[in-house]
């Protein structure tokens, strides 16, 4: 991925980006080199493939929808800030809620978001089951199985629906996920690999649920 530029990646594939939003991008890294190495939330190993592995996946999303202005995203389990952070970025009219249960996440987290001067984005220690924040849709990346997670969440979707999509979840999943959505016949399953080259993202998939 070094090679190949992965600003220039990022601005081939939203060429919406704003000059500013690509500095953003670019400091992002900046702030997690100097935050990873006091508190480790991405692997040594991952931070050498940074925008592959964590930007350009968290910004899958993105591939599917463009949310309205005014719409409010909760990322659960967020863990060192993705997708919610690269999200919140490329959506600056959208209000980011970011959890995680593990406080030295959020800590870095928290560091990023002030370092980056983001305003859209809220970071807090707290557990998916204790969150009462109303939104449009849920994020995550493979926190846990679908059974799992919806009971969750569920309780956190609105009702009124102002997007292209109806209110529900975004989870970033990769593998064979049929069994696990057997129980969801309402599931929609968009692979990236139809978007993004690198071989990272062969079997790496958007699931939307309509809640």
């Amino acid at each position: 991925m070094k090679t190949q530029k992965p600003l220039d990646v990022i601005a081939t594939n939203f060429p919406k980006i704003t000059s500013k939003q690509l500095k953003l991008f670019a400091d992002l890294e900046d702030a997690y080199q100097f935050w990873n190495e006091k508190i480790n939330v991405i692997s040594r190993k991952d931070m050498d493939f940074f925008y592959e592995r964590h930007v350009l996946h968290s910004l899958g999303i993105a591939k599917f929808i463009a949310f309205a202005p005014g719409t409010k995203i909760l990322d659960v389990g967020t863990g060192g800030g993705f997708p919610g952070i690269p999200l919140a970025i490329l959506f600056p009219e959208i209000k980011f809620y970011l959890i995680d249960s593990i406080g030295k996440k959020i800590k870095v987290v928290q560091a990023v978001i002030d370092a980056l001067g983001l305003k859209n984005v809220i970071a807090q220690q707290l557990s998916a089951q204790k969150s009462d924040t109303k939104v449009d849709f849920v994020v995550s990346r493979a926190v846990t199985k679908m059974d799992v997670f919806v009971p969750w969440v569920e309780k956190n979707i609105k009702k009124q629906h102002k997007n292209t999509l109806r209110n529900g979840i975004l989870y970033l999943k990769g593998g064979d996920l049929a069994e696990e959505l057997a129980a969801f016949p309402k599931a929609q399953v968009w692979s990236l690999n139809t978007h993004f080259d690198p071989a990272f993202f062969e079997t790496k998939k958007v699931v939307y649920l309509p809640l």
